[in-house]
């Protein structure tokens, strides 16, 4: 035991690269035998695997944005390096570390996001009209993933509401559908069903149309003062703080407000499992987990665990309770 605590985090092999190599290795039928091979063919494999590796995503920019002090509330930041090596994101594979392995060809130049359906003026803008049109906030928000763990990050963007606003919602809008990007070449968990798992895509989520103009949903385009890397969404994603995770979705092409609950890709996938609501709620277990509690992504290295109580709403109850007065959270889980 006291060897394990002498370990300090950078004695840990990351996480990612532990993963990519056993992978690698696997498909190559290695085992450990492979490790008195003589140094040449060792070296031979090493040049392979680096050959093979998917394209390394570029850095981010700086952006430039405010810090409203509202937002900042001293929460303790998870470490830049878990925010986006710690990923889920299906469309670049299943493992925690696939996202930030298989994402850097993401193609994000020309990106559009158009807005249609129930709206007096569809819309199409790029990101450099988006980021011309809409200034830049700094927000710290929790967030709470489906399968019990969570982090704070200092996500940056602007509210969703003014996007819709643009667009101008006729009085038949009540939902909002938003759809990811739809390109197997670029995103191989839509190409291989095993790498995806099996999902239905392109991904699609959606949200009452009170809860996307809420102020705290929030179009986000950068993290920790940069833009997204791709294994984070880029170059635009949704975060709603008070739901979980899974509502939160990626690389968005298309916002689409309609009169009817657009489908979602996890209600599809399993409707006793993941809600159309999806809103954080210590009271309401996964039918195979407890919501409960949380395990903290914090600072600290593999062997170091922390779990605290699951807050309703994700701690936001105050600023969205008012959404669902009336509304059986049990049974609109």
């Amino acid at each position: 035991m006291n060897r394990y605590r002498a370990l300090r985090d950078a004695d840990v092999t990351a996480e990612e690269a532990f993963f990519q190599r056993r992978k690698v290795l696997k498909a190559l039928g290695l085992t450990a035998a492979a490790l008195s091979l003589p140094f040449q063919a060792r070296a031979d494999i090493a040049s392979w695997i680096k050959r093979h590796e998917p394209p390394k995503a570029p850095p981010g920019k700086a952006l430039t944005f405010t810090q409203p002090a509202q937002w900042h509330a001293g929460l303790p930041l998870t470490p830049e390096e878990k925010v986006t090596g710690y990923n889920n994101f299906y469309e670049f594979g299943m493992d925690k570390s696939d996202p930030s392995h298989n994402a850097g060809g993401l193609k994000t130049d020309g990106w559009k996001v158009r807005i249609d359906g129930e709206v007096a003026k569809p819309v199409t803008l790029d990101m450099d009209d988006i980021l011309k049109r809409f200034p830049l906030e700094e927000r710290i928000y929790r967030m709470r993933c489906v399968e019990g763990w969570s982090m704070v990050v200092p996500w940056i963007g602007f509210e969703l509401g003014k996007l819709l606003k643009l667009a101008e919602p006729t009085g038949q809008a009540r939902f909002v559908a938003f759809q990811t990007l739809d390109d197997p070449s670029q995103l191989p968990g839509e190409k291989d069903s095993l790498l995806g798992g099996g999902l239905a895509y392109p991904y699609v989520e959606g949200l009452r149309l009170d809860e996307a103009m809420h102020p705290l949903a929030l179009m986000t385009v950068g993290v920790y003062g940069k833009t997204l890397p791709p294994q984070n969404g880029a170059p635009i994603r949704l975060i709603t703080p008070w739901k979980y995770g899974f509502k939160g979705i990626k690389s968005i092409v298309s916002i689409r407000l309609t009169h009817d609950q657009p489908p979602t890709t996890w209600n599809l996938a399993a409707p006793n499992e993941y809600g159309f609501y999806a809103n954080v709620n210590p009271h309401v277990d996964h039918p195979r987990w407890s919501q409960a509690t949380e395990r903290v992504i914090g600072s600290g290295g593999i062997l170091d665990v922390k779990r605290q109580p699951t807050l309703l709403f994700n701690g936001y109850a105050g600023q969205v309770a008012g959404l669902y007065r009336g509304l059986d959270l049990r049974e609109n889980f």
